[in-house]
């Protein structure tokens, strides 16, 4: 089949046998105007039609991760990448814009693989088209944007996942597992870190000319028009709070995914910045230590154990470590989790973890990892879009995830403790708040 390029006029290229075809579904109420009435019943034996938005980098690895599927239309606002991927699915149709794309029949589902910024515009599109989603982390770029994504995927009863695979590794399971049959005893306090990096930089001041293959203006969607400069595009947007959120935002859904799921947390009650340098008003923190809390009401506890305090969650980035952990076991974890608990503690990180009874670290032993397949993630996606089962990271329980992570920037760029009411999505205590809880979008686009 011929690539369909946007910009295209669709209708002048259907054939007579599309037209009708098209026309047979809308009569039969199964498609109308590009969208489902429901999904398709899919069996185990069929392929799904899949549709990937952004192609390049992360996209590329989904890509490939759902390649034995039918991958029936492929987006880019990059023509580079859109063509190299084309080479790669020659029977995929081509778009620029992923709203031509969603006009294509033949489409079950949907890959979101765009920068931040545009991943709620592409995604409850797709969800109010009828097509299942697996998203890339985080959700979205704001709370609010989170908040509309999730009750779309609720409303519409789809097979959604984001883009946690690590959440599916062996690991991850282990360490949950060991929590909930309470190892460590109730856990009443969390230490999450990453030696992840971004921001701390001013906006570049030169003004290259926009290159012929990218389509710049759709490449910034819904945000207020910024200057174009290749440190932003295509891989260095996480900086900047137009696109992104720094490190919070890109592994917040990675690591605070462990105890959110080991402990079943849902909103926090509050969250406030510890440490951090000078807010910048468009980049983001290259380091950073939040402190979250959670009410002890919400905080799953082993069989038996009565709830007796707040959790309290401690984020750190850009290097920061808890000052609590020995430095020569730190420097062996750039990245980790800390479980305490009241009989014991726990640390782990992506495929590794190791039980302790002594809160001084005496019986640490370094452990060994374990080896995981994190592309099964893709596939449990696909498998519960076949039987129609929840996906184990569907947007029900990652939705309450990424606004925990979000809600550490918003208390970060308000300069206060914020006192959160989740059910209506503001910060009872700072209505300052509100300019980064809510998205602002440009003429010509909604959500």
């Amino acid at each position: 089949m011929s690539a369909t390029r946007e910009g295209e006029d669709m209708s002048t290229r259907r054939t007579r046998r599309e037209f009708l075809t098209q026309t047979a579904l809308a009569t039969a109420g199964l498609w109308v105007a590009g969208c489902r009435a429901s999904p398709r019943r899919i069996s185990a034996n069929e392929k799904l039609g899949i549709g990937i938005i952004g192609v390049a980098n992360q996209g590329s690895y989904n890509l490939n991760s759902v390649a034995g599927e039918n991958i029936v239309a492929l987006c880019d606002v990059d023509e580079n990448f859109l063509s190299a991927a084309a080479k790669k699915f020659p029977a995929a149709k081509t778009y620029r814009d992923f709203r031509r794309l969603l006009d294509q029949p033949d489409l079950d589902a949907v890959v979101v693989a765009t920068p931040d910024h545009t991943h709620a515009v592409a995604t409850a599109a797709a969800l109010r088209s009828g097509r299942h989603v697996y998203c890339e982390k985080p959700l979205t770029r704001t709370i609010s944007e989170c908040r509309v994504v999730t009750e779309l995927a609720r409303k519409h009863k789809l097979i959604t996942q984001i883009g946690t695979q690590i959440h599916s590794g062996e690991n991850y399971h282990l360490v949950v597992d060991l929590i909930q049959q309470g190892t460590i005893g109730p856990v009443n306090e969390v230490h999450v870190w990453v030696n992840a990096t971004y921001g701390g930089k001013d906006w570049p001041a030169e003004r290259p000319p926009i290159p012929a293959h990218l389509d710049y203006d759709l490449w910034l969607g819904p945000v207020p028009a910024r200057p174009y400069h290749p440190d932003i595009v295509p891989r260095w947007w996480r900086h900047w709070w137009a696109f992104g959120g720094g490190a919070l935002a890109d592994f917040g859904c990675h690591f605070m995914d462990l105890p959110h799921w080991a402990l079943a947390l849902t909103a926090p009650s509050s969250a406030e910045v510890v440490e951090g340098p000078p807010v910048h008003a468009d980049s983001t923190p290259p380091w950073l230590i939040v402190r979250y809390e959670y009410p002890a009401s919400t905080v799953a506890r082993p069989p038996g154990a009565a709830a007796k305090s707040p959790l309290k969650l401690t984020w750190y980035h850009g290097g920061k470590k808890p000052a609590l952990l020995p430095s020569d076991i730190a420097g062996q974890w750039a990245s980790g989790v800390l479980f305490l608990g009241e009989t014991g503690t726990l640390l782990a990180d992506y495929t590794r973890h190791v039980v302790m009874r002594e809160r001084d670290f005496k019986d640490y032993a370094v452990p060994k990892s374990i080896s995981s397949d994190f592309t099964r993630h893709h596939r449990e996606w696909i498998q519960c879009v076949k039987t129609g089962k929840p996906a184990s990271s569907d947007f029900a329980y990652s939705g309450p995830l990424t606004e925990a992570a979000l809600l550490g920037n918003v208390a970060y760029r308000a300069r206060q403790r914020l006192e959160w009411d989740s059910k209506n999505l503001r910060a009872k205590n700072c209505p300052e708040a509100n300019q980064f809880i809510q998205h602002q979008y440009r003429k010509g686009w909604q959500l």
